[in-house]
């Protein structure tokens, strides 16, 4: 199996979300990752991003929700263009799984018509709760047509014990990671929102637009027992890490 890290689009956000006792107008800017993993069962996609026109119309898109997370993108850096420069076109994608049902995790969804969408059972709750535009469930970004496959618990896609998805509730009530087990670079959990950076995870700072502070910190926990049991972390949004990892064709097997 192979793991490609392809570009989902690029946001600023204020850094006192993230991080405590920083100046009110800080900002950061955070990369959006979207993982290819080539199954021998199927192409898999963790995550599709940005939707294209929220680069060059954010708060047509997204309304308000864009002066908190505003994409600084070029309308070409998304998840589509990043499949042609490896080859792939969106009908070639079986499955995509959606840690969760935010606009820059899920906005590329409508683009994958031959795949079933994968989603926590609790995370499409929570979208179609009256009032959850609010929350940043948008449903021009998440509610399409296509088959869903909703699970309520750690589920091994395949059956063979590649691809496992694993409840990380907290910044969002139905927030799922993924376990990937490679034979060449090993194990690798991608945590999505779950841990957007690194520094959260390393000074137990819960990030302030987190649903349930009790339930985050449990998955800090069980982030901590994966990563010592060997898993290698990919944070969502964390720009330091995102420099340092092989990306596009340069893939990990």
């Amino acid at each position: 199996m192979k793991m490609h890290v392809l570009s989902g689009g690029r946001l600023r956000m204020r850094k006192s979300i993230y991080f405590p006792d920083v100046a009110k107008d800080a900002t950061i800017e955070m990369p959006v990752s979207c993982i290819l993993l080539k199954h021998p069962k199927g192409n898999v996609l963790f995550d599709t991003g940005c939707h294209p026109s929220a680069a060059t119309d954010p708060e047509g898109r997204w309304g308000p929700l864009a002066k908190v997370m505003t994409p600084i993108m070029a309308r070409e850096t998304n998840v589509l263009t990043e499949l042609q420069a490896v080859g792939m076109e969106p009908d070639e994608i079986n499955c995509v799984i959606c840690s969760h049902l935010h606009p820059d995790h899920c906005g590329c969804n409508q683009f994958f018509q031959m795949a079933t969408v994968v989603v926590h059972d609790r995370e499409l709750a929570a979208a179609k709760e009256p009032g959850a535009t609010s929350a940043g469930f948008l449903p021009a970004d998440w509610d399409h047509p296509m088959p869903m496959r909703v699970v309520d618990t750690e589920t091994d896609l395949f059956g063979d014990g590649r691809i496992v998805l694993i409840p990380l509730p907290g910044h969002t009530p139905g927030m799922m990671g993924a376990l990937v087990q490679l034979d060449r670079d090993g194990q690798f959990l991608l945590a999505s929102d779950a841990v957007s950076l690194r520094a959260n995870l390393d000074q137990d700072f819960i990030p302030k637009n987190t649903w349930n502070v009790e339930q985050c910190r449990q998955s800090f926990a069980e982030v901590r027992r994966l990563e010592k049991a060997g898993a290698k972390v990919i944070c969502g949004h964390d720009l330091e890490q995102w420099k340092t990892l092989r990306k596009g064709m340069d893939a990990y097997e």
